[in-house]
């Protein structure tokens, strides 16, 4: 492409002709084709052209740098190589153009020519080439009679470039570490820049990218020289005349304290004096980064506790360089009454939807990790200034006592904290009412935690005040108010989850209210300001869990409830649609009505359901003819709940139901859908069995399609494996057709493999087979229920070879899940193959899964480790 077409087309894409637009795109998308390595020479000299309109210069270094980047990974590397592969002197030219354009007069140019070189960098400096690129920046940073527009551009570069290799280092696990000798001169470059004689736009600039550079100063950190001078100058810009230069350099700080606990002893002392005189005294922006330097401190020391504590049970002690020093409880006594205090400056002119972060919020989530942190130390540290100001008459310090109480609620034991949320109810109670929006909305949100947290420690002679004074709310209290109201009736209804009791007397403490709750929470989702914040979601959620926890003796007033809600989904349908926010919110309302069905049936019998049963499934066919994933869902989910219900009574509506179910089971892009319709199947073949059969083509079509779809989220493809299992056990014989090609897919998946240091993808490993376990017995049960398990004899040998690989080769499988589904497969190929597999199942791996299986203790794996052990003992005794 010339340049003159190249600038025409920059020009076009910009266009507001769609047309113009969409030519323009297809003509860049062309050249980058036909010759890539003469499109990046072109959009360089583009950039670098001084004499060219600003705004195309910075087209062409914007597209340069998208031409490297990607978020997908596999896209981020395949980018990459292709920059790799363009012959070395054509990509020295490029990297000459752009990197001169950092020296452009025109500040915009000189930024884009930035983030253009900062992409180059992240391809070639982990592999020691472009030596020319820190050299350079090292010149324009420290070297004399440069602009100082020129340093910011370079520092600015540097600090891109360390923020990318970060991020891409993850998208390629071969990608070598930057060298020692590369992190040097980068260090030294950047803290050059930040020295206090510096103009502040240029300390600005160098700080943010020394913040940047952390991730790869480690060995530069364990030098105790090196270390002092970095801390020496983060600390000394944090005294500068400009606020953001003194926020970037405790942005620093912040990330020292993340990424080198370990070594902050010597500088503990600096830091506590520096971060306290900046929470009391400097510019707001400032003051949050100092605050953050203490939440970050307590997270750390939260996550050291809970590894040591780990430790601890399995009788070891941590290492000393990841013990915790305990620098939080150590200044409690003076960080409590700091964070008190900026509890009390709320922003009177922030509304309180808007999420804009402030002092008190910074603080109060501060204390809430604090309390994380020291538990039980951080009690009588609060109290006195929750008991001096809960009633105070000025409104900032109710409103701080109480958000302050609330912050405390989870850390402390029960035993700590529990006397004081039994004396604060009746106040928490009165402070519903006051006179200030904030005071109600903090007071509704801490009773809300209460009932989450310490519902124990609720006095039972408060409790109807309790629930009839939070339903008090739900109506004429602001939107803020009311959905904070329904957040603590939802975690009030949800504290009965576990109440075995209500099985035995019938009756539980919500019963008494259960009908005026329903009722009211239902006028909330009809308020004309449901949609603010989040208060029709908090009334749809509050709903769904009274039912859960409905008592049996209020099951006349779900059987109530179960026609309305049908209705109102009927209804739904012709809500009104003008706009996009407008069908966004009926769909929203449709979604959360069908889960509102789901957990109703899971309440009634199959006879008090039977007579809804068709208008509820003709609505949740109309709802499935939405284009919204999250409604398509609901509506599988609910559906799912119905097939349970109903059995073999849920093959009439398989007729209307398959088309989705095959569109849900192909939605890769909305992979949640996907695995929710995967469900269905295996609740479906459950249900209706055999009547299964005609639907099974199409079903095990889309399911194998599934598995062979690369970009279809892989947490997917194990219940997809498991729900072979389930169609085979459906169809017994039937299941003829399909053994092939799912055994191959189960052969497969059972090769994946998870390295040791892989957490994630042990994890993901670990369900995969879990799947395949599943599958495996499924079909083998299915086959053996109809007399066929002779086809399955040609692929015993590699089912057993897979056992046998589990046997030897099984990572973080704690909850013996693998364990407990091999041994479970043992027996069904021995009581499904008898002596023909004698030679294979007196394999010494076979004894060995079942003796493990025997040593976890846990009663269903050894119940079904001594049925397996018996009848692989049969097969070995026989003649």
């Amino acid at each position: 492409m010339s340049a003159p077409d190249l600038t025409a087309t920059l020009v076009a894409c910009q266009s507001p002709d769609p047309a113009l637009r969409t030519a323009a795109e297809s003509a860049l998308s062309n050249a980058e084709r036909n010759n890539l390595a003469e499109f990046f020479v072109a959009l360089a000299n583009e950039l670098a052209s001084e004499g060219k309109d600003v705004t195309v210069r910075q087209l062409a270094g914007l597209h340069f740098k998208n031409l490297l980047v990607a978020k997908d990974d596999a896209l981020q590397v395949e980018k990459h190589d292709k920059w790799k592969a363009i012959a070395p002197e054509v990509r020295s030219v490029i990297k000459s153009t752009i990197l001169g354009a950092i020296r452009s007069p025109v500040a915009v140019a000189r930024h884009t020519a930035a983030q253009a070189s900062s992409e180059i960098a992240t391809v070639e400096l982990p592999y020691k080439e472009w030596p020319e690129f820190l050299s350079v920046m090292m010149e324009n940073v420290t070297g004399g009679g440069i602009d100082d527009g020129i340093k910011i551009s370079s520092l600015e570069c540097l600090g891109f470039t360390c923020e990318r290799i970060a991020l891409t280092m993850g998208a390629s696990p071969d990608t070598p570490e930057i060298s020692p000798e590369v992190t040097d001169l980068m260090l030294t470059t950047i803290v050059d820049g930040i020295r206090s004689d510096r103009p502040d736009p240029i300390r600005f600039a160098a700080a943010r990218a020394l913040g940047n550079s952390l991730s790869f100063t480690r060995k530069n950190m364990e030098n105790p020289a090196e270390r002092d001078m970095i801390l020496k100058t983060i600390c000394d810009a944090t005294q500068s005349a400009d606020s953001g230069v003194r926020a970037a350099a405790y942005e620093c700080i912040i990330q020292i304290a993340f990424q080198y606990y370990d070594k902050l002893q010597a500088y503990m002392q600096t830091l506590f004096q520096l971060t306290f005189a900046t929470i009391r005294n400097d510019e707001e922006k400032v003051a949050l980064q100092a605050i953050e330097f203490w939440s970050t401190l307590a997270e750390e020391e939260m996550e050291l506790n809970d590894v040591a504590a780990e430790l601890a049970e399995a009788g070891q002690t941590p290492p000393p360089e990841s013990a915790c020093v305990g620098y939080v409880n150590a200044a409690l006594e003076h960080l409590v009454p700091l964070l008190t205090e900026t509890l009390t400056k709320q922003d009177e002119e922030v509304e309180l939807d808007d999420d804009q972060w402030n002092l008190s919020m910074s603080g109060a989530t501060c204390l809430q990790l604090v309390a994380n942190t020291v538990e039980d130390a951080i009690v009588p540290r609060i109290m006195p200034f929750v008991q001096q100001n809960i009633q105070s008459e000025n409104w900032r310090y109710r409103e701080a006592a109480t958000m302050a109480f609330s912050s405390i609620l989870e850390g402390p034991s029960d035993e700590a904290i529990g006397p004081y949320v039994n004396q604060s109810i009746p106040f928490l109670l009165a402070a519903l009412s006051d006179t200030n929006d904030l005071v109600k909305d903090t007071t509704a949100w801490t009773i809300g935690r209460i009932c989450d947290l310490h519902v124990r420690s609720i006095p039972e002679d408060i409790f109807p005040t309790l629930v009839n004074g939070l339903a008090g709310k739900l109506l004429n209290e602001t939107p803020r108010v009311s959905s904070q109201a329904c957040f603590g009736i939802h975690n009030l209804a949800a504290a009965f989850q576990n109440d075995s009791a209500a099985a035995t007397s019938g009756t539980n403490a919500l019963s008494p209210y259960m009908a005026n709750l329903l009722q009211t929470l239902l006028q909330v989702v009809d308020r004309n300001d449901a949609s603010e914040s989040n208060l029709c979601i908090a009334a749809f959620e509050a709903i769904s869990v009274l039912i859960q926890n409905a008592a049996p003796d209020v099951k006349y007033v779900l059987l109530q409830l179960l026609p309305v809600i049908i209705g109102r989904l009927a209804q739904s349908f012709d809500m009104p649609a003008l706009t996009n926010e407008d069908k966004e919110q009926r769909e929203g309302v449709q979604g959360l009505l069908c889960g509102l069905i789901q957990v109703l049936s899971v309440k009634v019998t199959k006879e008090e359901l039977l007579p809804y049963c068709d208008a509820i499934m003709t609505n949740f066919l109309q709802v499935l003819q939405t284009k919204n994933s999250t409604c398509h869902e609901e509506a599988l989910s609910a559906s799912s709940a119905i097939a349970n219900i109903l059995e073999g009574d849920f093959v009439k509506y398989m007729g209307a139901m398959q088309p989705f179910l095959i569109s849900g089971l192909r939605n890769f892009e909305a992979y949640q859908v996907c695995t929710v319709a995967v469900g269905l199947v295996g609740d479906i073949s459950r249900a209706i069995e055999g009547a299964m059969k005609p639907y099974c083509d199409e079903i095990m079509s889309a399911l194998v399609e599934a598995l062979q779809n690369s970009a279809l989220h892989r947490s997917v493809k194990p219940p997809v494996l498991s729900c072979f299992g389930d169609i085979a056990l459906a169809i017994t014989s039937e299941y003829e057709p399909y053994l092939q090609v799912s055994l191959m897919m189960l052969l497969q998946a059972a090769q994946t493999r998870a390295p040791d240091d892989d957490d994630d993808l042990i994890d993901y490993v670990n369900m995969l087979r879990e799947g395949i376990l599943e599958a495996y017995t499924g079909i083998i049960q299915g086959l053996k229920d109809g007399n066929r398990t002779d086809l399955l004899l040609p692929y015993v040998d590699a089912i057993l070879s897979f056992l046998e690989m589990l046997a030897s080769d099984r990572k973080n499988d704690y909850d013996n899940e693998v364990l407990g589904k091999a041994v479970g497969l043992v027996g069904d190929i021995a009581s499904s193959f008898g002596v023909h597999i004698k030679e294979q199942i007196r394999q010494p791996y076979v004894m060995e899964l079942l003796k493990e299986g025997h040593a976890t203790g846990d009663p269903t794996i050894v119940e079904t480790c001594d049925w397996a052990s018996n009848v692989v003992q049969q097969i070995l005794t026989a003649f």
